[in-house]
């Protein structure tokens, strides 16, 4: 039976994003969700070809041009999967049938006989400028002395914040 997902072609979100090539890996930090993804190279290249006009099947056949190997569509599927979970393609993206089908032990066994690499999505939230900026400054109340601008240490006879050895003022 056709994998019915076949002819979907998955679009790249572009906006919003703000991306950084690296050697083996491209970051991408979501603008409007404060989130700092890094795309490994399967994941990347997969990503890089979500051109809204390229199917699952194609973006395999070209990933495998490109790597010199057959590249399996279940393995584009695993990461359209991960990259739409993220929201880093645009509308919706069901997940391709038949990923369900095959384990992950499956799909790491199978890549790493073809010599590829697993598609793989990580992902952080990062905090909003003003999130980061909360620290107290010198005299400011605290309890830790994670709560202190560096530099100051939370004095736990007063509860405030205080240049380390210069006593509380």
């Amino acid at each position: 039976m056709a994998n019915p997902n076949t002819k979907i072609a998955p679009r790249a979100r572009r906006d919003d994003l703000v991306v950084q090539e690296l050697a083996d890996e491209v970051l991408v930090y979501d603008l409007k969700r404060h989130k700092a993804h890094c795309l490994n190279r399967t994941a990347a290249m997969v990503w890089e070809r979500c051109d809204g006009r390229r199917s699952a099947g194609e973006i395999a056949r070209v990933l495998g041009q490109k790597l010199g190997t057959p590249v399996d569509e279940k393995f584009v599927g695993l990461a359209l999967r991960q990259l739409g979970e993220r929201r880093l393609l645009e509308g919706t993206n069901p997940a391709p049938a038949g990923l369900a089908s095959h384990s992950r032990r499956d799909l790491f066994r199978k890549a790493a006989a073809a010599g590829v690499l697993i598609p793989l999505v990580t992902s952080i939230m990062v905090p909003e400028a003003s999130a980061q900026a909360t620290c107290r400054d010198k005299g400011g109340a605290c309890t830790t002395n994670a709560q202190c601008c560096p530099g100051l240490i939370c004095d736990p006879a007063l509860l405030t914040c205080r240049v380390p050895g210069g006593g509380s003022g």
